[in-house]
């Protein structure tokens, strides 16, 4: 499969240190007494110092034994007392957030299972299902363009910045020369982040940060949503009675419970339609780039031994006869035109095709393997990239891949297929999870973002 780089995009991301490696709070007000850094276990949690009853802000005393000889000023304690109040709350809010991590570290280490014997899932799996707990906590009850709630915004930040700060000690070591004060020159060995998390993980916090400031950006709309499909709009009784409602289509109507996207009878300003058309491509690029690292991730995971248990013998056989026979006897062979004759009724059908797609490409690589007497499953993208372009196998293979990738174009909402699911089940690479579920979600919303900014430009457009 073709691999995408994010640096083959428009508009250029560019490398900013993880998120996790950096505190929420100023790291100053931790140092300037102890003169260490935090534990790095809490840089997701906001890090108060105690407060001490001998502090230097304390009441002056009158002791003769003191040292000075004259007579400090007196400091207005005032400034830096807390009430008993805040200072309740202030304890209140650390405990909470103390009890959630540990609630997590705990899960982490359990995988998941709370009995405790040992039967729970590996590391990667646990940090891929937190992310993806994450995304549908924070932004499943979003279903409208408008800003996150600052409380989620917030928990979004702070808890994705805990699960990323994995990502900070995930190393790879390398020889580098150096040369001495004598001038002896010498290989010595360091390490640093590993490339594909180097090259993946800044661009998907640029990514996730664009798409906040896209939402943000809908804080003053002229147009607004009726809950569940009601003619009244709960949020802007003042508005025109006489306001546009969208008619939902046949597809809309499967989601009744969708919010309804409401306009004033005159329709949009233009400044407004130019503002959603730049949003919807902003919106879109991001939902590329994400679907871009995505697919790459997923290429490079191990393929499980139980899904090449489940290959068929035939590839012919796992995708009939019909395309069987256009992919191989066709001089040009066109995709599109294949997925034009096709009768795909519905994104179940799309995800079946697929995966009866998938399996017949893999059949044929793995034939294609054995013709070249390479018995083992990682010899495969070396096939890929040094194989025998006229051989059978080798074509059907790559037609294979370009019709999968015409089809997920077609059909960019489509579930994952079988083979990813297994990939993201057996993965055991930490950083691969934490790229493969942080691309993920950040391509779901940004294609919700793109589907939300089409239902206003067609109720706009239905006037």
């Amino acid at each position: 499969m073709e691999k995408f780089s994010i640096s083959d995009q428009k508009f250029h991301l560019g490398f900013c240190p993880s998120s996790s490696s950096m505190d929420l709070n100023d790291p100053s007000t931790v140092s300037e007494t102890s003169g260490q850094s935090p534990p790095s276990l809490a840089y997701s949690f906001s890090y108060c110092r105690t407060s001490s009853d001998a502090s230097a802000f304390s009441d002056p005393t009158t002791d003769d034994t003191s040292f000075c000889t004259e007579p400090s000023p007196a400091i207005p304690t005032r400034k830096y007392k807390l009430n008993a109040g805040d200072k309740a709350d202030d304890q209140d809010a650390m405990d909470s957030e103390t009890e959630m991590m540990k609630e997590r570290f705990a899960k982490l280490l359990l995988g998941e299972d709370m009995s405790g014997s040992g039967k729970g899932v590996c590391t990667a799996v646990t940090i891929s299902n937190a992310i993806t707990n994450l995304y549908a906590t924070v932004f499943g009850q979003n279903l409208k363009l408008e800003p996150l709630p600052a409380e989620k915004k917030a928990m979004w930040k702070r808890e994705m910045a805990c699960l990323l700060s994995v990502c900070d000690y995930i190393l790879e070591f390398f020889t580098e020369s150096q040369t001495l004060d004598d001038g002896t020159t010498m290989e010595v060995l360091n390490s640093r982040q590993r490339s594909d998390i180097y090259l993946n993980l800044p661009a998907l916090e640029k990514l996730d940060m664009m798409l906040l400031d896209i939402l943000d950006s809908f804080h003053d709309t002229e147009f607004w949503y009726a809950e569940k499909g009601s003619m009244s709009s709960n949020s802007n009784s003042n508005r025109s009675k006489s306001a546009s409602f969208r008619r939902l289509s046949l597809q809309k109507e499967e989601k009744w419970w969708l919010p309804v996207p409401c306009l004033p009878s005159c329709g949009l300003s233009e400044k407004a339609r130019k503002q959603l058309r730049n949003n919807r491509e902003f919106a879109n690029q991001i939902h590329k780039a994400a679907m871009a690292i995505n697919s790459t991730i997923l290429a490079e995971m191990d393929i499980p031994e139980s899904y090449i248990d489940t290959l068929p013998k035939s590839g012919k056989t796992s995708i009939g006869d019909t395309m069987y026979r256009y992919m191989y006897s066709a001089d040009k062979f066109s995709p599109d035109h294949l997925l034009d004759c096709l009768n795909i009724g519905s994104e179940h059908d799309a995800l079946e095709l697929a995966d009866r797609i998938e399996a017949s490409m893999y059949t044929w690589r793995r034939k294609a393997c054995l013709s070249h007497s390479k018995s083992s499953w990682e010899l495969v993208k070396d096939l890929m990239a040094e194989g025998d372009k006229g051989d059978k196998n080798t074509i059907l293979a790559e037609r294979a891949e370009s019709l999968l990738l015409s089809l997920k174009q077609r059909f960019p909402e489509l579930s994952q297929t079988t083979l990813d699911t297994s990939k993201i089940q057996y993965n055991r690479d930490v950083g691969q999870a934490v790229l493969e579920s942080y691309s993920r979600v950040l391509e779901g919303l940004a294609f919700n973002v793109v589907a939300w900014i089409e239902d206003v430009l067609f109720a706009d457009r239905s006037l």
